[in-house]
């Protein structure tokens, strides 16, 4: 019934399922993507070049995936996106061919720059477009992603009961002033649009890069602290939804008595929409 299929969605399960359709039923894939002000847009299973399995055998780990929904993304980069994928689509359908065939479009919003790169050719080893494939019919991507197959919001259980702390238990530290380090680990350009006023930005990336400046303001910040109480400072950890703030948990406590000093961490869960939903309805959603 259809020639040409478009893929313009935000999870890695259904980018699966549409890819092993595609080559099952022998069609092209148009597909492309968006994330913050950046985009991307290649073309798979045409004319014998790689499908998405080529490049990616093996889904990643659920908890690296970030879609628009936890990432965001600037309204703009979609639609230049969507334009250049439409296009391509017209150019196959007419005949023309694609110019994305083993090439993969990338779009800087930030720098107003595109460049292309070379995609690995087609893999004579890949279970579904391979010599010898052994994907012969669609399966439960769910499973094989671990994730579901949804642009929405994924909610991360990455801590324990113990390791978490609710928008309303942190309002009452605030209340009662127990002296402790809020940490917001979002990019600062989330920041830049609200933020609560007692915390300190070290962005996610930071910590999983062990960004050497960020390092030594942490290590400062909390050795303040402790100087000023006399006592170990608590850390309590907030980004957008609860998602990032727990996998920066994790990184703390593996930090703690090594590049810090000893500290407890905790997440505050739900983040910063949490906040604005229960405890400050002024506070802007985003």
């Amino acid at each position: 019934m259809y020639d040409i299929v478009a893929d313009c969605s935000d999870n890695v399960p259904t980018r699966y399922l549409v890819n092993d359709a595609c080559v099952l039923a022998g069609k092209p894939l148009v597909s492309a993507s968006a994330l913050r002000m950046e985009g991307q847009l290649t073309v798979y299973n045409y004319r014998g070049g790689p499908c998405y399995r080529c490049l990616f055998p093996s889904p990643p780990p659920p908890e690296t995936v970030t879609n628009c929904s936890d990432g965001g993304v600037l309204g703009v980069v979609p639609g230049i996106m969507g334009c250049l994928q439409a296009l391509e689509v017209l150019k196959i359908a007419s005949g023309q061919g694609s110019s994305f065939e083993q090439q993969l479009l990338m779009f800087d919003g930030q720098e107003g720059r595109f460049r292309s790169i070379r995609l690995r050719a087609r893999q004579i080893e890949c279970v579904v477009c391979g010599e010898k494939p052994t994907l012969t019919e669609l399966q439960d991507y769910e499973q094989f992603c671990g994730s579901a197959a949804t642009d929405k919001c994924r909610r991360l259980n990455l801590l324990t009961k113990e390791q978490r702390v609710s928008v309303q238990e942190y309002r009452a530290i605030l209340d009662s002033s127990t002296p402790h380090l809020l940490l917001d680990v979002r990019p600062k350009v989330e920041v830049d649009i609200c933020h609560l006023s007692t915390s300190l930005n070290i962005p996610l990336a930071s910590l999983e890069d062990k960004k050497s400046e960020h390092i030594t303001l942490l290590k400062d910040t909390i050795s303040n602290l402790k100087q000023q109480t006399k006592s170990q400072v608590p850390v309590f950890v907030v980004c957008k939804l609860g998602n990032d703030s727990q996998k920066a948990v994790q990184l703390l406590e593996n930090m703690s008595g090594l590049e810090t000093e000893q500290i407890t961490v905790k997440d505050i869960s739900g983040g910063l929409m949490a906040w604005a939903k229960n405890i400050d309805h002024s506070f802007p959603q985003y």
